[in-house]
């Protein structure tokens, strides 16, 4: 299995959304935001994460389902 089919396998949300409906920020450069993870579409801030987690993947977990939580509660 490619890394992209794992990714995909592993995180199916996160990668339909960032396919076809918009974008994700991943780690620490944001002076503004301090969430490691944060998903965005055309209409602004869809997710925001924990500051920290224990590990990358841990932290994908999340932002997949903060992004299946917001998709759901608006029908996407």
């Amino acid at each position: 299995m490619t890394i992209s089919k794992y990714l995909e396998a592993k995180y199916p949300t996160l990668t339909r959304f960032v396919n076809e409906i918009g974008r994700v920020e991943i780690g620490l450069g944001n002076y503004m935001i301090s969430a490691f993870v944060v998903a965005y579409d055309e209409g602004g801030t869809v997710y925001e994460g924990k500051d920290a987690y224990s590990s990358l993947d841990e932290a994908l977990q999340d932002l997949d389902a903060g992004i299946k939580e917001y998709l759901e509660e608006f029908g996407i």
